[in-house]
């Protein structure tokens, strides 16, 4: 089985390090990593269970999501949101380096790992992990978002399914994770007493609160960048069909 590493370091004011080495499984995109023998009261699935959850508790005793925030949450205990910290992201490809917020570094291998913890409600961020970008903006995020949900319609139209090109479904994608935010919100307030993971968690809620109000106007300040496709006879279809 073929593994892509994800490696997070993070170097605090005072110098100590804490890392986290990500493993997913280069097919099914399911992360790999171990996870504590004993697990915490706030992971059981019906603490805080998502109102929405498909699961059940005689299947899935504890929370996908949750059980893989353990070790984040126990490593940033120490952690306040605003603390500066160095993060440094080294992939196959490249490494990414930023000086910034707790919360933010936080947040962002949190996403990563809320794509791929295994939460029905998150597997279709799946594609965006395997391509991840490190502590993306908004716009970077929007962008990324809705050509992954495109580029889905592409293939449900080629196994002659009807794409959704209103991008209603995406927005459909990011209300359920406004419900799982919320919840994990919760389920951290008894992890932990520090409010740096809570932050996190709220800090990508705020993508997925815009998300379905600001996708189809982010997309239209970017237009222009699409202008070779978008005149006519420029496009590489049109231009094959007529010669």
């Amino acid at each position: 089985m073929a593994i892509i590493s994800i490696q997070y370091i993070f170097t605090s004011a005072n110098g100590s390090q804490v890392v986290f080495d990500l493993r997913l499984d280069s097919c099914t995109l399911d992360l790999l990593n171990d996870i504590p023998s004993e697990l915490p009261a706030w992971t059981k699935l019906e603490f805080h269970q998502c109102p929405h959850c498909p699961l059940l508790k005689a299947e899935t005793p504890h929370c996908p999501l949750s059980v893989q925030l353990i070790n984040i949450v126990k490593g940033f205990q120490h952690l306040s949101s605003y603390d500066p910290i160095h993060v440094e992201v080294v992939t196959l490809e490249r490494k990414v380096s930023l000086e910034t917020t707790a919360q933010r570094a936080i947040g962002s291998i949190m996403g990563l790992i809320i794509a791929t913890c295994g939460c029905p409600h998150t597997t279709f961020f799946k594609p965006m992990a395997r391509f991840h970008l490190p502590l993306a903006s908004e716009d970077e995020t929007i962008y990324r978002a809705a050509a992954n949900y495109l580029l889905a319609q592409y293939f449900l139209s080629n196994q002659g399914q009807k794409p959704d090109f209103e991008l209603k479904g995406l927005k459909k994608i990011y209300e359920n994770m406004q419900i799982i935010n919320n919840t994990i919100a919760k389920r951290l307030r008894a992890a932990t007493e520090t409010d740096s993971s809570l932050n996190a968690i709220i800090l990508l809620d705020l993508y997925a609160k815009a998300m379905p109000y600001v996708i189809k106007e982010a997309l239209e300040e970017i237009r222009q960048l699409f202008v070779p496709f978008l005149v006519q006879g420029q496009t590489i279809g049109v231009s094959e069909s007529s010669s």
